[in-house]
């Protein structure tokens, strides 16, 4: 079962008690997944359509609390390419579909041909139902990448008006959301790993959230670690190009000049230098007698990288 699965699996049994917080996920449901039926007289039926068992039957325990009427739940079986089952929950009583059509604030002058996507502020008036509208959103039509792989959770929907609701109700959680174009529809997408943590916990997922937590350390783990061994891979390549430079200097100080010709002080430190070509500075200046630190180490070296330099002038 992939990642995403088994998020909507945890999602689909968070308890959800009032009334008003059922209203506001199912709004965010017949945004991601409803469909509006007209029969031939005029009469009303909604159908939800999702391809996760746990989430339809989530959406008729709700039907069923709130309109009691003639709900039922088809299962359609998918083609070879898909290899996934469609659940589709079905309202068929013209009066509970308008009721629940009127609840969720979807119909504008009760014109079924003018349905509204925005969402109206009474549905998240609180906190808590712009939590189940957004939970309802998820689980109608989200979907959240693998953390092992990439850090990805979208909402996608066909209508740019929900996208833009989401976005910002979104924000109002405290969660930042990026809104992208994507054929004919409109991606609400998160990648930042804090913000998918946060938008998983206010969904009312626990178990998701140590998964995904566990992940995200583990990578960030990994993560330091590699950049202290390119850090350190770094410093020590600039440490062998260095000693590699300085002995080409004492070398050619000693065949031009003669190293005798150095001062002690310099005679020692490009001994100690050909005899440790990959030694850091503080290295060398401990194998020096008596030891010398970093900055003496250093000043020494630069004194003999000047005279190489000027014998290599003097010999053009």
């Amino acid at each position: 079962m992939s990642f995403s699965s088994e998020l909507k699996d945890e999602l689909a049994r968070v308890q959800v008690q009032e009334m008003d917080a059922m209203i506001s996920e199912l709004a965010g449901f017949i945004r991601m997944c409803g469909r509006i039926n007209i029969t031939g007289n005029g009469n009303l039926s909604i159908s939800f359509i999702t391809e996760h068992a746990a989430t339809s039957r989530r959406i008729f325990s709700f039907l069923r609390t709130l309109y009691q009427e003639d709900i039922s739940v088809e299962v359609r079986r998918s083609d070879q390419r898909k290899k996934k089952n469609s659940y589709q929950v079905h309202l068929r009583e013209d009066g509970a579909c308008r009721l629940l059509l009127d609840d969720v604030k979807f119909l504008k002058n009760e014109n079924v041909f003018m349905p509204r996507y925005s969402i109206d502020p009474y549905l998240i008036r609180r906190r808590d139902l712009a939590r189940a509208l957004v939970r309802g959103a998820f689980l109608g039509a989200g979907t959240i990448s693998n953390p092992k792989k990439t850090y990805h959770l979208e909402f996608v929907t066909s209508q740019a008006s929900f996208a833009k609701s989401l976005q910002r109700i979104l924000g109002n959680l405290g969660v930042k959301a990026g809104l992208t174009a994507r054929k004919e529809d409109f991606v609400v997408y998160l990648k930042e790993g804090e913000m998918i943590s946060d938008l998983l916990s206010m969904m009312g997922s626990n178990q998701g959230v140590l998964a995904f937590e566990d992940v995200r350390v583990m990578k960030d783990m990994r993560n330091q670690v590699n950049r202290l061994v390119n850090c350190e891979t770094a410093n020590l390549s600039k440490t062998i190009n260095a000693g590699l430079r300085q002995i080409e200097d004492i070398k050619w100080i000693d065949k031009v000049l003669g190293l005798q010709e150095l001062p002690d002080s310099l005679q020692e430190m490009a001994r100690v230098r050909l005899l440790n070509p990959s030694a850091s500075l503080k290295e060398l200046g401990e194998l020096m007698n008596p030891k010398v630190g970093k900055s003496g180490v250093n000043h020494r070296l630069k004194k003999i990288q000047e005279i190489a330099e000027k014998l290599r002038g003097e010999s053009k």
